[in-house]
């Protein structure tokens, strides 16, 4: 791990290397240089390193640190393309295909694949943990190594068990090259997580909708409002990861582009071909050097030859690249695809609880209104009610004032006067009644 750290990491500075050092000594003057300053500080801030997990083909892992511009060349990446993975930046769900990685931005899986390791931000996040493990676990298990990697020294062996491995590719399930493995971890990891979210969300949704159904007040409608929030940011999320994979899958350049194992056999096999031809030329060169001059030059018959083979041997490459990268298309496309049924079916959890609670909210709002429709038809009864009762209190004050009548010097009349103003009540109350039943203003 020291000796990588030291490959990786830029040389230190002399003033640095002093300061660490037990028998280094001050100066005359008893003070040390950039005393009260922290150099050692200013230099890791400066050079912005990152702790990373690196696990490569064979499954070990170990923890370095390297600085920002020491990724971007070691990765050939851009700088906007480290930013989707820092952790100080919130950046939605994306997948990128580079020259010589994939940058993987899915929840808390934040990582680069490259055709030969994958370097992961370390983090405490047991999701970040249990995806080394489980990656650990399947390229120990299945041995990817064997046949994807071009370091090989013996290529006729290897071309000949190429018939004999390819025959066995569609019975096993794993073979694919590293990166793709390292996606289908990244991949399963985010869905499994963003699935168990929206478990946990459906476990705790449906006990309080009943319970609001049943009870409305003002803590449960307040519970609901905060879990429809929750709803709307996980569905997001989700959509965002749902997207992503299916613009993946709709882009063949893209999907091609992520490659990377086909693309370094193929640049290494081009690097091997220039230095066999250079050494062919070599050669040339040496025995036209030991044949004695002829004066009159040779017809460029050799460079004619040489011209054409290299043309047809450049047609048979892209004739084969062209259908090899089809093929490889096909088989991330199908891994795209199980993964893309897996994040269809979570969100359509969310949305079945988002019509749930929409339902919810809207059997809320009939039994208010329903609610709200008594009251009115309560009201409209008092209000009939009080009409027929203010009739009495205007006979009561016509016949209180101070003025004398016949009417006063009969012995019943107070009677009759009592039956015949409650009689016209209720005529009028009763009528009232008939009305607002004629209307359909009330379900009498």
């Amino acid at each position: 791990m020291s000796d990588l750290k030291e490959r990786l990491l830029p040389p230190k500075p002399a003033s640095a290397v002093n300061l660490r050092d037990p028998s280094y000594r001050p100066s005359a003057s008893g003070r040390l240089p950039f005393q009260g300053v922290d150099v050692l500080g200013l230099k890791k801030r400066g050079q912005g390193l990152r702790s990373w997990i690196r696990v490569d083909a064979l499954g070990n892992s170990q923890v370095i640190e390297v600085d920002k511009f020491t990724m971007m060349r070691r990765c050939d990446l851009p700088a906007r393309d480290l930013r989707l993975l820092d952790p100080l930046f919130v950046y939605p769900s994306t997948i990128l295909g580079r020259e010589k990685a994939i940058v993987v931005n899915l929840e808390q899986i934040r990582c680069i694949i490259t055709a030969d390791e994958v370097l992961l931000l370390n983090s405490l996040d047991s999701y970040v943990l249990q995806y080394v493990v489980e990656l650990q676990r399947r390229l120990t298990t299945a041995g990817v190594g064997e046949v994807w990697h071009p370091e090989g020294t013996d290529l006729s062996r290897r071309r000949g068990s190429r018939s004999f491995d390819n025959m066995f590719a569609s019975m096993s399930p794993d073979y694919l090259p590293f990166e793709f493995r390292a996606l289908e971890v990244a991949l399963e990891a985010a869905c499994t997580f963003l699935d168990s979210q929206a478990a946990e969300l459906e476990i705790e949704a449906y006990p309080l909708l009943d319970e609001l159904t049943s009870k409305i007040s003002t803590l449960n409608l307040e519970r609901v409002r905060r879990l429809k929030s929750r709803l709307v940011a996980l569905t997001r999320r989700v959509q965002k990861v749902r997207d992503e994979i299916e613009q993946l899958m709709d882009d063949d350049g893209d999907m091609a582009e992520m490659y990377l194992t086909e693309k370094k056999r193929r640049m290494e096999s081009f690097f091997s071909g220039d230095q066999s031809l250079l050494g062919y030329r070599s050669t040339d060169g040496l025995q036209s050097a030991s044949a004695p001059v002829s004066p009159i030059p040779s017809p460029p018959e050799n460079r004619k030859l040489e011209k054409s083979l290299s043309i047809a041997r450049s047609r048979h490459d892209s004739m084969r690249s062209t259908e090899s990268g089809t093929e490889k298309i096909e088989e991330l496309e199908m891994l795209l695809e199980a993964y893309f049924v897996v994040i269809d079916s979570t969100l359509n959890k969310l949305t079945s609880l988002k019509e749930y609670i929409d339902d919810t909210e809207d059997f809320i709002n009939i039994q208010l209104d329903n609610v709200r429709n008594q009251l009115i038809q309560f009201e409209l009864l008092l209000t009939t009610a009080t009409f027929v009762v203010a009739i009495f209190g205007v006979v009561a004050g016509i016949f209180g004032m101070n003025f004398a009548i016949p009417l006063f010097d009969h012995e019943g009349a107070f009677k009759w006067v009592l039956i015949i103003t409650g009689v016209t009540g209720f005529v009028i109350f009763f009528s009232f009644l008939w009305f607002y039943k004629y209307r359909r203003l009330m379900p009498l």
